[in-house]
């Protein structure tokens, strides 16, 4: 990884601890697999923090364009798929 995560600066320390698991998610989705359970979790704690749809298209925005990682594609997977399923970016 040689790039940064956005983050905002009013966040709590615990509410970048939750931002930065999800990004990790998606990332564990793209480079390997992930279960579902698993990232639904990390994006329920994401969307506690940013619960704003707007922001979230936002932040996933620069997310990929630091990282390369779409993010909306890998919650749509997980919103579609059923419990016991792993995600993949690929």
């Amino acid at each position: 990884m040689d790039y940064n995560y956005p983050l905002s600066h009013h966040w709590s320390t615990e509410e970048i601890i939750d931002v930065v698991a999800f990004f990790q998610a998606v990332e564990k989705a793209y480079e390997k697999q992930i279960a579902r359970g698993e990232f639904m979790d990390a994006y329920k704690a994401f969307k506690k923090v940013v619960p704003s749809m707007a922001e979230e298209k936002t932040i996933f925005k620069e997310f990929e364009e630091a990282s390369g990682f779409n993010s909306y594609r890998i919650v749509k997977k997980a919103k579609e798929g059923r419990d016991g399923d792993s995600l993949t970016g690929k």
